[in-house]
């Protein structure tokens, strides 16, 4: 994605849902509690649900980034497209974003290179550059106005790593194809001594849920449907395809799309070939100016991410602007200490940049790591041959995703696309036989929570707005107490593999440590893989 109790800003009256296919309104995220900068700043268009069946050419699950390009691209090779997505535009893990837009990867070109050899690396650079070009393409074409800047991406040493990363890196990146690439003795602009660093010229920033927001309006005029509210609860192949929603409406198309950022369609063909990791943002107020527009990023595992987000879309009312950090990641329900990761962001922030006013936002989003670097896009694995999947965005989704929609329409239409190798979901990597058994050997380890006590012994043990796990015999029982002090309570059972879920504090929901499933206080899914809430008690 290149968050005490999070503070988030509390979110005013005009952040209700409005139902008019045209009304604006500044929407919160379906996906956790904390508030990003981008939905305080955005105003995104808002659908009504799926009310009858429907027919498209193709079927959309999804109205992220990727959903929506892949939408926005089918569109203009004359496909007729319907977008279903069970929150509002960009309400599950596009709006946590920090909405980078790069070609330099979170996994470095020289391990790339090792995995995927040579030709791999060049393609990943060549569709990550591409992706980057057709983002400036759309908002140019469409007139977005969503603070698009081309600004320079840095690398620099983190903990006790040596230049030698910085000179292997660079030598890699050449290989790649990102010729202009170069290494400098000092970032400029920033407040701090970086030491040697690598230059990647022209990359980019945007305001992710602004560019969204164009790519809907331009949706709708070019005669696509978005039906937001609609919870897919069933995806079928077929001659036609088949999608069903909870609600008894279905949508039959001949191809049909799954950018769910997990797939939902799949029970273990994709999901044991990748994880899921919480990553965490702050959002710092300083002046205006103080720092030079670019894209910074540590070699630390896990690394640290920082972008500015200028004062012209700074939500400051001051003029300043604010300073995005991310980092501190860990694996999706496997840790519950978000204060402590803000805390160490902050700490690790204010010694680089001084000026720091005041931290504003904190958030945190999910990440999905393939065990091989590379996203999974394209046909899904099986013999489905009209059902596409898009996930496995290795902490580079806003890049990812636009080449889902790039790569997949081309699928659609027929078109061969020199990409789809590197991509294709149903590939293994012998190379990732290591990352594929250690991620895999975490995944059946967390079933020991089946047999573990649980977290209180009553109830009354429970803070107001808190949730804990509570053994109630052989069962484990998800137990939320809202303000008013009411109980909820939910079978502890993830509907996808029958990992018991953990509460996350800062986000108040239920996630699964297993393959990242996660459902809101109450026990609605809000992420897959899983695709119903977790069980009432009585069943």
């Amino acid at each position: 994605m290149k968050n005490a109790t999070p503070r988030a800003p509390a979110r005013p009256t005009w952040m209700a849902i409005n139902s008019s296919p045209h009304c604006l309104g500044l929407m919160p995220s379906d996906s956790g509690n904390t508030t990003s900068v981008w939905m305080e700043t955005a105003d995104v268009p808002s659908f009504p649900p799926l009310a009858r069946d429907a027919t498209a050419d193709v079927c959309i699950i999804g109205a992220g980034i990727a959903g929506l390009t892949t939408a926005y691209l089918c569109l203009k090779s004359g496909k007729s497209v319907v977008v279903l997505d069970d929150g509002p535009i960009g309400g599950g893990e596009t709006g946590r974003t920090t909405a980078h837009l790069t070609c330099a990867l979170d996994d470095f070109y020289h391990e790339i290179e090792t995995m995927h050899g040579a030709e791999g690396a060049r393609i990943a650079a060549e569709s990550h550059a591409s992706a980057i070009d057709r983002v400036e393409s759309i908002v140019t074409t469409e007139h977005i106005d969503c603070d698009f800047t081309r600004v320079d991406g840095y690398y620099f040493l983190g903990g006790d790593d040596t230049a030698d990363v910085l000179d292997d890196e660079l030598a890699a990146s050449r290989r790649a194809g990102i010729a202009d690439a170069m290494r400098v003795e000092r970032i400029p602009g920033v407040p701090f001594n970086s030491g040697p660093a690598l230059k990647f010229p022209r990359q980019a920033q945007f305001h992710i849920l602004k560019y969204l927001a164009g790519l809907a309006r331009a949706i709708e005029r070019d005669g696509g449907r978005i039906c937001c509210g609609s919870h897919v609860s069933e995806v079928k192949a077929g001659k036609p395809g088949r999608v069903g929603t909870d609600a008894g409406q279905t949508v039959e198309a001949e191809h049909l799309v799954v950018c769910t950022n997990s797939p939902i369609n799949d029970w273990v063909a994709v999901h044991n070939k990748q994880a899921s990791y919480r990553t965490y943002a702050i959002g710092a107020r300083v002046p205006a100016g103080s720092i030079q527009p670019g894209l910074y990023w540590d070699t630390l595992e896990p690394y640290h991410y920082v972008r500015l987000l200028n004062a012209n879309a700074s939500p400051a009312e001051d003029g300043s602007d604010v300073l995005i950090v991310g980092g501190e990641d860990h694996k999706t329900g496997q840790e519950d200490d978000a204060d402590e990761r803000f805390r160490r962001l902050e700490t690790w922030t204010r010694e680089r940049f001084p000026m720091v006013q005041t931290v504003d936002y904190r958030w945190s989003g999910q990440v999905i790591e393939p065990v091989d670097y590379m996203a999974y896009i394209g046909r899904n694995p099986g013999n489905d041959p009209n059902i596409y999947i898009a996930t496995g965005d290795s902490g580079n989704g806003m890049t990812h995703g636009t080449i889902a929609g790039m790569l997949i329409t081309d699928l659609v239409m027929g078109r061969e696309n020199p990409w789809e190798k590197l991509y294709d979901p149903s590939r293994i990597s012998l190379r990732a036989a290591f990352t594929y058994a250690k991620e895999n050997l975490n995944f059946v380890a967390q079933y020991r929570d089946y047999v573990t006590p649980g977290e209180v012994t009553s109830p009354d043990q429970i803070a107001p707005g808190e949730g804990a796990l509570i053994r109630n015999g052989a069962k484990k029982i998800a137990c939320y107490k809202d303000e008013q002090g009411e109980l909820h309570r939910r079978s502890a059972v993830c509907p996808h593999l029958f990992c018991i879920v953990d509460w996350n504090h800062a986000e108040k929901s239920w996630d699964c440590p297993c393959h990242g499933s996660r459902f809101d206080r109450y026990g609605k899914v809000v992420n897959g893989p899983a695709t119903s809430d977790l069980k009432p008690l009585e069943e």
